[in-house]
């Protein structure tokens, strides 16, 4: 019996025997992943005492339109998903931000910071 959906072929050294079927999901996952770039998001910034920045969370907006995105140069940002173009950048938290979400009618979003603060905005105006 296997669990795994994938040949042996398409899952590059699993067998169909004591096969995991995650493990072959994930070799599909990162094989899917091999496409090209839609949009490259520029405009999270260095900080102070940083080489590099990192956005440790992103999530698109229920309805596909927008993308949000936190990272530890405390910001939030709003970009528009077909163009890339960066729509508001929120400010507010005073650590990095480490977890950002879309609430479900779109009209919200929600940040997460290692400030130990949650921050709840108005999608439309930033605030």
């Amino acid at each position: 019996f296997t669990r795994c959906w994938l040949t042996d072929a398409e899952c590059h050294g699993c067998t169909t025997e004591d096969t995991n079927f995650d493990d072959c999901s994930e070799t599909a996952w990162r094989r899917e992943l091999r496409g090209h770039t839609l949009q490259a998001l520029q405009g999270h910034t260095l900080t102070v005492n940083r080489d590099v920045t990192s956005v440790a969370s992103v999530a698109f907006s229920h309805d596909g339109t927008q993308i949000v995105s936190g990272s530890d140069d405390q910001s939030v940002r709003v970009w528009d998903a077909a163009s890339g173009q960066q729509l508001q950048a929120l400010q507010g938290h005073t650590r990095d931000v480490t977890s950002v979400a879309f609430s479900h009618d779109g009209t919200q979003i929600v940040s997460g910071s290692f400030d130990k603060s949650v921050r709840v905005w108005d999608a439309a105006s930033g605030q």
